[in-house]
C-alpha cells in the first residue's frame, strides 16, 4: 500500500512529526483559553436565564400597549396603598408635613412600608438569636460542637412552605403548643396570621445565618491580640470591646444585612403565616400575576428589586472594605462548657446559655417535631397513618388536573439534578472569576450576586412572559417549557451558594503552588483542574449539596411557572394541599423534609467542614 493510499485509510491524518508540533500548540492554546470560554458560557446562560428575564419584567412596567411610559411608576408611587404616607411626597406635597404624618399615632405604611417594617423586625430578632448561638460554638468546647455548628446552615435551606406548614402545625389552633397549654389549664395562644408569627419564622431561617458568619468571625479572632491587651492592663470586658468587638460585628452586620435582604423578599412564610392581611410587596406581586395585571405587577417588583439591589450592593461594598485575612492568626482558645470552678462568673453565662438553649430549642426543633407528629395523629389526638394513606390514594385516584404526590417527588428530584448540573459549573467559574486580581473584579462580583437579591417571583414572572410565552429571533420563535423555565430558574437561586462555599477556599490557597504549577508549563486551566479544584473538593460538594437543597425546597419562582401537573414540585404540592387539609400537607412536608436531609448527609460524608456560607 502506498503512503497516499495509507493516508486515506486513516481518515487523511498526518502524523508526521512536523505536524505535531503545531497540534500541540493548538491544544494548549484552546485550553489556555478554556477558562474564558467557560467564562463566556456562564455570562451567556446568566444573560439568558436571569438578566434577559428581568429585562422583560422592566419593559413590562415601562412600555404599556407598545408605548415607553412611566405612568404605571408615577401611579404606584402616588399610591398611598403601597408607600403610605410616602406617596404623598411623591405627590408633591410638603417634605415637613409628609415627615409629621410619618411621625404620628396614625401613619401608614404602605405595602411597601409594611414590607421594611417586618424585615428590619425579623433582621434584629436573627441577629438576637444568633448572636447566643455564635458565643457557644466560637467560646466553649463540647461533644457534638462540629455536628452543631454544621447543623446551623440546615434551617437557611429547609424548603419555606415546609416549615410554614411546620408552624402551622406547632402555633395553630390545634396546634401542639395550644395542646400542651390546655393540659396544663392555661388559655390557648393565637399566633396564626399574626406579625408575631411571621418574625418568629424568619428569625427560624436567619438565625443559624447570623450564628455561622458570627462564628467564623470569631474563630478568626488572633488570641495573640487579646493577650497583648490583657498584659496593658486591660480586663476581661475592656479587652473584648476593644479587641474581639471589632473583628466579630463586621460578620453581624453581613449577616444583618443579608437577613434583610432575604426577609424583604419574603413570600411562602407570609402567604401561609398572615395571608393577604399581612402582606408583604411579594405577595402582592403575586397576587398581581395571578390577576394577569403584569404592568403593576412589573413596577412593584422593579421597586422591590432596587431596594434589595441597594442593601446588597451596600452589604458587597463593607464586605470587601472589612474583610480580613485569618492566615496565620492562632484562635482563642475554647472554654469547657462544664466550668472547673462554680464561681458566679463563670455560672452566669453557662446559665444564660442554658436558657437560651431551651428558647432555641423551642423555636427550631418544635416546628419540624410538630409537623412530625401531626402527619401521624388524627383530630383526636389518636396516632393514625391515615394522611400517609390519602396520599397514596390520591396518588392511584387522583385525576389529572390533581396534584400526586409521586409525580411532585419525581419532578423535585429531575429539577433538583438537573439544576445542580448546571449551578456547579457556573458557580466554579465565577468562584475562580471573582477570586482573581484584575480591574472589575467587584463589578463581576456584584453582577454575579444579584440573584441573592433578586426574589423568585421577578425571575419568574421574567422567565413566564420571556422564555415560557416564548421569544421572537430574526423570524424564528423560540420557547421554553415549564419544566425546562424551573431548572434554570433554580440553578439562577443555587449557584449563588456555590460561589459563596467555593470563593473563600480559592481565596486562602497557598499563591506559591500555583504559581510553581505555572512555571513548569501547566496552562490556567489546568492548574484550576488539577491544582486548585481538589484542594478546595470540600467547598465544591458542599455547594452542589447546597444547589441541590435550595432546588429541592424553591416555591417561589416554581409556583409561577408550575402551569401544568407534569410540573408541580413537593413544595408546590405542599402549598395545594395546605390550603384543603393540615395533615396531607404534614405527611408530605415529612416526605420533602427526608429528601432534604439526605441531601446534607453529602457535605457531612464528602464535603467535610467549609468556610463560606
Amino acid at each position: 500500500m502506498s503512503d497516499a493510499s495509507r493516508g486515506a485509510a486513516s481518515g487523511g491524518a498526518d502524523d508526521s512529526p512536523a505536524t505535531r508540533p503545531l497540534r500541540e500548540r493548538v491544544a494548549r492554546r484552546l485550553r489556555g483559553r478554556l477558562l474564558t470560554a467557560l467564562a463566556v458560557v456562564t455570562s451567556a446562560v446568566l444573560v439568558a436565564a436571569f438578566y434577559y428575564p428581568v429585562g422583560t419584567v422592566l419593559i413590562e412596567a415601562v412600555v404599556v400597549d407598545g408605548v415607553a411610559t412611566l405612568a404605571v411608576f408615577a401611579e404606584l408611587l402616588r399610591d398611598p396603598f403601597y408607600f403610605g404616607e410616602l406617596a404623598r411626597l411623591f405627590a408633591g406635597e410638603s417634605p415637613l408635613a409628609v415627615a409629621r404624618a410619618l411621625l404620628g399615632p396614625d401613619r401608614r405604611l404602605g405595602i411597601v412600608g409594611f414590607t421594611a417594617y417586618q424585615a428590619a423586625l425579623s433582621t434584629v430578632a436573627s441577629v438576637a438569636l444568633g448572636l447566643p448561638a455564635a458565643y457557644l460554638l466560637a467560646r466553649f468546647e463540647f461533644p457534638g460542637r462540629r455536628t452543631l455548628r454544621s447543623l446551623t446552615i440546615v434551617p437557611f435551606v429547609l424548603p419555606s412552605i415546609m416549615v410554614a406548614v411546620g408552624f402551622v402545625a406547632t402555633f395553630g389552633a390545634n396546634g401542639t403548643l395550644n395542646r400542651v397549654l390546655g393540659a396544663l389549664g392555661l388559655p390557648p395562644v393565637d399566633l396564626m396570621f399574626t406579625l408575631q408569627a411571621i418574625v418568629i419564622a424568619h428569625a427560624f431561617y436567619n438565625a443559624p445565618l447570623v450564628a455561622r458568619v458570627t462564628t467564623a468571625a470569631w474563630e478568626s479572632v488572633d488570641a495573640s491580640a487579646v493577650e497583648t491587651a490583657r498584659s496593658l492592663g486591660a480586663g476581661p470586658v475592656r479587652a473584648f470591646f476593644d479587641v474581639v468587638a471589632p473583628q466579630v460585628y463586621p460578620a453581624v452586620l453581613t449577616g444583618a444585612a443579608l437577613t434583610f435582604v432575604f426577609t424583604f423578599g419574603t413570600f411562602p412564610i407570609v402567604l401561609a403565616l398572615g395571608g393577604f392581611e399581612l402582606a408583604t410587596v411579594e405577595v402582592f406581586v403575586y397576587r398581581l400575576v395571578r390577576d394577569l395585571n403584569y404592568a403593576e405587577a412589573a413596577a412593584l417588583a422593579i421597586v422591590e428589586l432596587l431596594i434589595s439591589l441597594g442593601v446588597l450592593l451596600a452589604y458587597l461594598r463593607y464586605e470587601a472594605r472589612n474583610a480580613v485575612s485569618s492566615r496565620g492568626v492562632r484562635p482563642l482558645p475554647r472554654k469547657s462548657l462544664l466550668p472547673s470552678t462554680p464561681t458566679a462568673r463563670e455560672l452566669l453565662p453557662r446559665a444564660g446559655l442554658a436558657v437560651y438553649a431551651a428558647v432555641a430549642a423551642l423555636l427550631f426543633l418544635a416546628p419540624l417535631a410538630s409537623m412530625v407528629l401531626a402527619s401521624v395523629t388524627g383530630g383526636d389526638g389518636a396516632l393514625t397513618l391515615d394522611h400517609y394513606r390519602f396520599l397514596l390514594d390520591r396518588q392511584r385516584t387522583g385525576a389529572a388536573f390533581q396534584v400526586r404526590p409521586w409525580p411532585a417527588i419525581r419532578n423535585s428530584l429531575a429539577f433538583a439534578s438537573a439544576s445542580t448540573l448546571l449551578a456547579l459549573p457556573m458557580g466554579v467559574v465565577v468562584a475562580v472569576l471573582t477570586t482573581r486580581r484584575y480591574r472589575g473584579r467587584k463589578l463581576v462580583d456584584a453582577a454575579a450576586m444579584a440573584p441573592l437579591a433578586v426574589s423568585g417571583i421577578i425571575v419568574g414572572l421574567g422567565l413566564l412572559r420571556g422564555l415560557v410565552f416564548g421569544v421572537e429571533i430574526a423570524g424564528w420563535r423560540f420557547a421554553a417549557t415549564g419544566a425546562a423555565a424551573i431548572v434554570v430558574a433554580h440553578a439562577v437561586a443555587g449557584y449563588p451558594f456555590v460561589v459563596r462555599t467555593v470563593a473563600p477556599g480559592l481565596e486562602g490557597l497557598d499563591r506559591s503552588l500555583i504559581e510553581s504549577a505555572r512555571a513548569l508549563g501547566a496552562s490556567r486551566a489546568r492548574v484550576i483542574r488539577d491544582v486548585e479544584l481538589p484542594l478546595v473538593w470540600p467547598g465544591v460538594v458542599a455547594g452542589a449539596a447546597f444547589a441541590f437543597a435550595i432546588s429541592i425546597g424553591e416555591f417561589t419562582a416554581t409556583v409561577v411557572l408550575a402551569t401544568g401537573a407534569d410540573a408541580y414540585t413537593m413544595p408546590v404540592a405542599i402549598e395545594r394541599f395546605i390550603g384543603r387539609r393540615l395533615g396531607p400537607a404534614t405527611a408530605m412536608g415529612v416526605v420533602l423534609l427526608v429528601v432534604t436531609g439526605l441531601s446534607f448527609v453529602v457535605i457531612e460524608r464528602l464535603g467535610g467542614e467549609t468556610r463560606g456560607l
